[in-house]
């Protein structure tokens, strides 16, 4: 999917930061169509000198929006950075998208933009369990598991996730054995190299309390009338307070 994006988004002269295009891959998910789509979207909005644009996904008021463009708006002007940020205005969130970001904003101790996806995935109707399950518990296992790596064999803070996964690779069977695998019994990589990325902003005593909390709040939400936000709302905070 990275390949199909990289090839047509070079068509149209964009270029993605790594981040984006991580992210635009995601929210895509190799489906040719949507890809197209969201580069035209992309494209024109970028060709309009980054006006302002209405809520996610929709374009500028007087952008003469019919659903098919130019080939390329931008094909005579300097090559675009598509960002990060540019990325999450146009395209549209699926909850597996949102689940992502929220996943990234706590790694990266963004607590504004954390606490906003929980609000945003349980507007969407997703449970407070299924948020805490998919989201926070597994991003909070990473950073300590990556941590812990990062400390036992030397591995230096990666500048990419590529950077983490190759060292991962060359350490012993016995340095992985307890790690978490995909279905097909590989480890699940990737997750740990972007959490790897961040880990440093952490500490072990504060990440085991944030899993206890993690713990206590499943039992609230299963047990408890309390409200699910605020339960939700005291673990992110627990875990993203008293920034090093």
């Amino acid at each position: 999917a990275t390949e199909i994006v990289l090839s047509r988004a070079k068509k149209r002269k964009l270029e993605f930061d790594e981040a984006a295009l991580e992210l635009f891959v995601l929210l895509t998910g190799g489906d040719t169509r949507q890809i197209d789509n969201e580069l035209e979207k992309i494209d024109v909005y970028c060709s309009t000198d980054f006006q302002p644009v209405g809520p996610t996904g929709v374009p500028p008021a007087d952008s003469n929006w019919t659903g098919k463009m130019p080939t390329s708006p931008t094909a005579k002007m300097a090559v675009p950075r598509v960002t990060i940020g540019l990325v999450r205005e146009l395209v549209p969130l699926s909850r597996v998208g949102v689940i992502f970001e929220l996943s990234n904003a706590l790694s990266a101790r963004d607590l504004e933009l954390a606490l906003t996806l929980v609000r945003r995935l349980l507007e969407q109707g997703e449970s407070a369990v299924g948020i805490l399950l998919a989201a926070i518990v597994p991003t909070i296992r990473n950073l300590l598991l990556a941590k812990d790596l990062m400390e036992q064999h030397g591995i230096r803070r990666p500048h990419s996730p590529f950077q983490f996964i190759a060292a991962m690779n060359r350490l012993p069977a016995k340095a992985t054995e307890h790690l978490p695998r995909k279905k097909d019994g590989s480890i699940n990589a990737y997750g740990l190299a972007i959490a790897a990325q961040h880990a440093n902003q952490f500490d072990s005593s504060k990440l085991i309390e944030a899993m206890r909390a993690s713990l206590d709040a499943n039992v609230k939400l299963v047990t408890t009338q309390l409200d699910h936000e605020l339960i939700l709302t005291e673990v992110v905070v627990k875990l993203l307070r008293d920034k090093e």
